[in-house]
């Protein structure tokens, strides 16, 4: 639970999927009911024990398994931008677009200061490909608008030719 997945992927990131769970530190989803396709979201793995620097898109299938997968990388979608300049953090840096799992501080939430913008956006257009019609985006709502009002056409232009 030190990754605190199910508040990433439930509430941080809102993904829309009705029927969904979250199982360990990877969440599922059947975006399409009665669909045989799933949606699997890992956190991507660096090479580094415990630290990971994106999201690990996957469609799966039943009986063929694994049909696609792509990595969103957080450097790529701005996710920590924010807060890696406010660290003075650069991509040169150890650290920097990533987040470490520290299993001692349950209560530590390695991804807050996380902009998910640019990763939800990235998974509706995932999502629209294998899943199409699946991602349901609210309409606004209407903002109050001026009234329309007649207004008084301008006069017409004068004419500039002399006469002699």
């Amino acid at each position: 639970m030190a990754l605190h997945a199910r508040a990433f992927f439930i509430e941080h990131l809102k993904l829309p999927f009705v029927k969904a769970a979250v199982v360990g530190n990877t969440y599922y989803a059947t975006p399409t009911p009665g669909g045989l396709l799933r949606l699997r979201i890992d956190f991507a793995r660096t090479i580094r024990a415990h630290e990971y620097d994106g999201l690990r898109l996957a469609t799966i299938h039943p009986d063929r398994g694994e049909l696609d997968a792509v990595t969103l990388r957080f450097e790529d979608h701005k996710t920590f931008d924010h807060r890696d300049a406010s660290q003075g953090r650069g991509p040169t840096h150890s650290g920097y677009a990533t987040f470490r799992e520290f299993r001692d501080r349950p209560d530590w939430v390695p991804w807050k200061g996380a902009h998910t913008n640019g990763l939800r956006a990235a998974i509706e257009q995932y999502t629209s490909v294998w899943f199409p019609g699946t991602w349901q985006t609210p309409t606004p709502p209407r903002t109050p608008g001026r009234t329309a009002r007649k207004t008084p056409s301008p006069p017409p232009p004068r004419s500039v030719s002399r006469s002699r």
